[in-house]
């Protein structure tokens, strides 16, 4: 069956760093584009960062700087390390694979075909 899974959401106080990984099931990722996406209650999901097929990494201005999107396709997953959190970053965090037209990745939720279930990010004192 073909699935990802996120883990390593929680509670953190602003300034504070979380790690979110998501290990994928049922297929290796190696040609496939992954994506993290974010909702926050009442807001449209949000592309955060994107990873393509040869590893080049993209992110929305918002997290540039203080989040970072990373691969390891022999363990078949992909990391966001986010630091310097924010009580805006809070939401659910999706991650989301496709299989791209090109050696590019894009931050567009009608794009991907495989989605994680999320997991809850929330920052606040």
């Amino acid at each position: 069956q073909v699935q990802l899974v996120e883990s390593g959401g929680g509670l953190v106080q602003p300034g504070g760093s979380l790690r979110l990984s998501c290990v994928a099931s049922g297929f290796t990722l190696d040609y496939y584009a992954i994506a993290w996406f974010r909702q926050a209650p009442g807001k449209e999901r949000e592309g955060v960062s994107c990873t393509s097929t040869i590893g080049n990494t993209y992110y929305g201005d918002d997290v540039e700087g203080r989040f970072t999107i990373s691969r390891d396709n022999a363990k078949n997953t992909v990391d966001l390390q986010m630091n310097s959190l924010q009580p805006e970053d809070t939401g659910v965090y999706y991650c989301a694979a496709t299989l791209p037209s090109g050696s590019s990745c894009g931050r567009v939720a009608i794009e991907y075909d495989i989605w994680g279930q999320g997991t809850q990010v929330t920052v606040s004192s």
